[in-house]
């Protein structure tokens, strides 16, 4: 009796123990079918969320354009671009002159034209097309054309600005001159000190002895390219508006200059010049009938003007992709950790600092050398050496 009672409790035990097993076993069957459906709709929910590309943190940061920021500085536009503030772009929009297929001319401001847009059938170049950055337009049979374009581009612009600013600081220096009591002998002071100091180290130490007796002739044009140059440079190192403008690291400008020099020395050179270019004193055999002589002068004028545009052009230039690349610097930097992105912060501010620095004097000593070659070589064109030796 008391042993089929014993098995009677031991079957119960048995039995309730499964029931609470066989509950606990379906409460957790059915938590994990609940977290296998919320895992399968939150996996839907990312799947939507990454198509369509509102999930942020999937996506990679944009990288830096280190070339097209570079090219973006130095290359010539029909804006000015200020900043870019949560995606807007500040910047001054500039006046289009273009000449269409029919001979009708347009004037327009560039902002109609910027970011993509299209104008009377003119818009600009986008990446990857023929003449790109350019204004271009559509002919009758589709294809794009390159109108005859006259706009007021940055460059442009930034040589006005300059302009003005040199005529303003000459006009402000002559009204001291002006002003002053010639009987007390007064020495200018702050500025104009500064400009008569300068002017004066160019007229003794380079125009003087390099250009001749009659230096006076020329000074008033040597004197203006050089501040004209040194203007433009400075100007080009200032970050924002007004300056930026890479007006002398512009072929085009130092060419203009160039040949501005080119001019004087071909007008204004004497008979011994020309002499010494046509019929230079050497044997006869190598000036007629086989014109060898006279062949390598020539190739030494057109060379002068060659070199004074490479000269300044490839300087400016230089110096203005140094500084822009070393501030890339911090930005390229990022995805290196941050240890590695303060490293190269530092060096590249206290690099572009001095970079910076050393574009002020190089803005100054390429002023100064165009200055002097100018000026010897309007002095080349203006001697007469020979005809004094022949009277000794």
């Amino acid at each position: 009796m008391k042993k089929a009672v014993r098995h009677i409790f031991m079957l119960l035990a048995v039995l309730l123990t499964g029931a609470l097993q066989g509950g606990v076993w379906a409460q957790e069957v059915e938590q994990g079918v609940a977290q296998t459906e919320a895992t399968d709709m939150s996996a839907e929910v990312v799947d939507v969320e990454v198509s369509d590309g509102a999930t942020e943190a999937s996506e990679e940061p944009e990288k830096l354009d280190v070339v097209g920021l570079i090219f973006d500085h130095i290359n010539d536009s029909y804006s000015w671009h200020i900043a870019t503030h949560k995606g807007h772009h500040i910047e001054i929009p500039l006046l289009c002159i273009v000449r269409g297929e029919g001979g009708d001319w347009h004037l327009f401001s560039s902002a109609k034209v910027a970011h993509g847009d299209s104008y009377k059938g003119f818009r600009i170049a986008s990446e990857g097309e023929e003449w790109e950055g350019k204004l271009v337009a559509e002919g009758g049979d589709g294809a794009l054309y390159r109108p005859l374009d006259l706009s007021f581009t940055k460059n442009a612009a930034g040589l006005m600005i300059n302009a003005l600013l040199m005529v303003a600081i000459f006009l402000g220096v002559a009204r001291w001159y002006k002003r002053r009591n010639y009987s007390i002998y007064e020495v200018p002071r702050g500025f104009v000190g500064a400009v008569e100091m300068l002017v004066m180290s160019l007229e003794d130490d380079i125009i003087r002895p390099s250009v001749g007796k009659d230096y006076k002739r020329y000074s008033p044009y040597l004197l203006t390219a050089f501040f004209f140059i040194f203007i433009n440079n400075l100007m080009g190192l200032v970050p924002t508006f007004p300056g930026g403008a890479n007006t002398t690291g512009n072929i085009a400008v130092t060419l203009i200059m160039a040949l501005a020099t080119t001019f004087v020395v071909t007008v204004f050179g004497n008979k011994e010049y020309w002499k010494e270019i046509l019929w230079p004193d050497v044997p006869v055999w190598m000036k007629f009938p086989i014109p060898l002589m006279p062949v390598i002068e020539l190739f030494g004028v057109i060379s002068k003007p060659f070199a004074l545009t490479v000269r300044l052009f490839a300087n400016i230039l230089a110096g203005h992709t140094v500084i822009l690349a070393l501030t890339c610097l911090v930005f390229i930097s990022v995805s290196m950790g941050t240890t590695m992105n303060i490293v190269m912060t530092i060096f590249s501010v206290l690099l572009s600092v001095f970079m910076l620095v050393l574009e002020i004097l190089v803005a100054y000593i390429q002023a100064y050398v165009f200055t002097m070659l100018s000026s010897v070589f309007i002095g080349l064109s203006r001697k007469e050496h020979h005809a004094a030796h022949k009277k000794n």
